[in-house]
């Protein structure tokens, strides 16, 4: 499969590391034009620096008005948008405060759903665009550890079909990845928090996944260039007839022959 996103200018929110730095470096490698995003000068300037190709740095905090402001000033049209920015902690179900919910909305949700409210129309004018939530398997698994994390990445999905319903006939397709038990900087603070600190990573990893992932298929942490993978295939024209979708990249983790 030939993927070109020559010409095509993506938008990938919170990518100066893990799943969106993955990404970033996928769409780049197709030939898209990639604009990097997150809320540091600094460590926007440092993944760029990563990246080869044809790759831009916006430094701007899309979970408020004033940096979605920002971001649209510097980047004011893409043909790609993938939301990527989240955040995720364990918190014990009964001591999540009601401004933990409120985070968890406004980050994981609400700032998809501003970018996807400018940029639709533009690419929806032109007959064209992809847009991209990347949810988790946590969105149907509800994790005990972190109830608030899974309920805002099923509100993503509610998102993603509803807005490729307003999008329908357009030639803009949304979609949502659900992205499994992923390898990145912060699932490995996240494993320690749940197993024993003293344990060497690969069988911390081990034990993680015995213990709270076991109906994984891969029984392994995903590498974030596996989830990217499925990004880029979607965001290409090899994908123009999927849109309103939960497309998996979970390692089989969810026990579900649909979607």
């Amino acid at each position: 499969m030939n993927i070109d996103l020559n010409g095509k200018t993506a938008l990938v929110t919170g990518s100066t590391q893990g799943i969106g730095l993955a990404i970033a470096k996928g769409l780049a490698a197709a030939g898209a034009r990639v604009a990097v995003n997150g809320r540091s000068r600094e460590r926007v300037d440092d993944a760029v620096a990563q990246l080869t190709g044809d790759v831009i740095g916006v430094a701007a905090d899309v979970t408020t008005e004033g940096g979605v402001a920002e971001l649209l000033r510097l980047l004011p049209d893409v043909d790609i948008l993938v939301n990527n920015l989240g955040i995720f902690g364990a918190v014990a179900a009964r001591e999540i405060t009601d401004e933990q919910w409120r985070t968890y909305f406004d980050v994981n949700v609400l700032a998809a759903a501003r970018l996807i409210r400018h940029y639709l129309p533009h690419m929806a004018d032109r007959g064209w665009g992809r847009i991209i939530q990347i949810a988790s398997d946590s969105a149907i698994v509800i994790p005990q550890e972190m109830i608030h994390y899974g309920v805002s990445k099923t509100a993503l999905l509610a998102l993603s079909r509803g807005f490729a319903k307003d999008a329908a006939g357009s030639g803009v397709t949304v979609n949502a990845v659900i992205a499994g038990p992923t390898h990145t900087a912060g699932v490995e603070d996240f494993v320690y928090q749940l197993v024993d600190r003293s344990l060497p990573w690969e069988e911390a990893q081990r034990e993680f996944m015995r213990l709270h992932r076991p109906q994984s298929l891969l029984q392994r942490l995903i590498e974030p260039e596996e989830i990217a993978n499925m990004v880029t295939y979607l965001s290409s024209p090899l994908a123009s007839a999927t849109t309103g979708a939960a497309v998996r990249a979970d390692g089989g983790y969810v026990d579900s022959i649909l979607p």
